[in-house]
């Protein structure tokens, strides 16, 4: 090839004896420089397999070190875990089913099949799944956001009630400050097909959507993130009870899943694609603010928060759960002697006319 490099493209001759570019310049390379810089790269490797506890396989390793700064090839990254023995978790499936079609309750259409989703808050995929305990199963519902791929909400019980999702549910609309017109995709569950359920939907304001009966791959987004979270985190434990599945979870949705792991369609950490997808605030902003913002008035620039939405569910809280501020504390309420002076200063004025 060498020979021939001045007569014929590079490109023609690897495909024309079926040999890589990549082995031609490995050969003409000097003497022990490749070894040097394998040598280099596999260490870098190991440190990101450690930190991410074994979970990347070579794609996200190699998506880190370009994060890093490290240049390096995909195909060069996966050769040098092969000969370092490094290779990302594998899961271990018992599926217990979880998913109760034979029901009466009311089955809604699918809002999600060819539609793009655009932008975060259009669309929440909900899904339950299992997670073995030595005291019986647990149950864990999640809610994902469909743009940002990122865990909303969450919730954990040792049954399968429709409370379970509901809970799930509001605490996604709580944290998420409650967005408006939410597409909510589920299976066609009875859980979602509950009137807890149904209700709930309809007072925070969001639209149901399920998929068609017998069809998976209509909620296989959250088919693959509990994938995920079992090969990462659950599956690699014994646990004990509720309390301690609990806590692996929070662990790595919170601490890691959300926040530090990329995702192979964003690129990123769902967080990360979260901030950078905000606009950013003007920072004259509250300079031209006439008045500064006192205590318990809007802040410069912010639009007032949706009020929390009142229904009365079965274990879900309602209105007037939080006490009421007293009014001696409240900015807008004059105090007692203010408003005698104030008086008496009127007086005096009408007086002296």
């Amino acid at each position: 090839m060498k020979q021939l490099a001045n007569e014929h493209s590079l490109a023609l001759m690897a495909e024309v004896l079926d040999v890589s570019r990549a082995g031609y310049y490995r050969e003409d390379a000097p003497p022990g420089k490749r070894a040097q810089e394998d040598a280099v790269i596999t260490e870098s490797i190991r440190r990101v397999y450690a930190h991410h506890r074994s979970r990347y396989g070579s794609p996200r390793i190699w998506t880190d070190l370009r994060q890093q700064g490290l240049v390096c090839g995909e195909n060069r990254v996966a050769r040098l875990m092969r000969q370092a023995g490094l290779q990302a978790l594998s899961s271990r499936r018992k599926k217990p089913r979880t998913t109760d079609s034979a029901h009466d309750g009311p089955i809604a259409p699918n809002l999600l099949k060819d539609r793009a989703i655009t932008r975060a808050h259009e669309a929440w995929a909900m899904d339950i799944t299992y997670v073995a305990s030595k005291q019986g199963w647990v149950y864990l519902a999640v809610v994902l956001d469909l743009h940002l791929h990122k865990v909303v909400g969450w919730q954990l019980a040792n049954h399968l009630n429709a409370s379970l999702v509901t809970e799930a549910l509001s605490r996604a609309a709580q944290r998420q400050n409650y967005p408006s017109g939410v597409i909510v995709h589920s299976d066609r569950g009875c859980q979602y097909a509950s009137r807890d359920f149904i209700r709930l939907t309809e007072a925070l304001g969001y639209t149901r959507s399920m998929s068609a009966k017998g069809n998976c791959y209509d909620n296989a987004t959250m088919e693959s993130f509990f994938g995920v979270i079992k090969r990462e985190e659950l599956d690699r434990w014994d646990m004990q009870d509720l309390a301690v599945v609990r806590h692996h979870v929070f662990e790595y949705i919170e601490t890691y899943y959300n926040r530090i792991r990329i995702h192979t369609a964003l690129g990123m950490s769902p967080d990360q694609f979260e901030q950078q997808a905000k606009p950013p605030t003007p920072s004259a902003e509250f300079s031209k603010a006439l008045n500064a913002p006192q205590v318990g008035h809007e802040k410069a620039g912010e639009a007032a928060p949706r009020p929390r939405p009142v229904v009365a569910l079965s274990e879900y809280p309602s209105a007037g759960c939080s006490p009421a501020e007293p009014t001696c504390v409240s900015p807008d309420t004059p105090s007692i002697q203010q408003t005698n002076h104030e008086n008496n200063n009127k007086k005096e004025h009408t007086l002296t006319r």
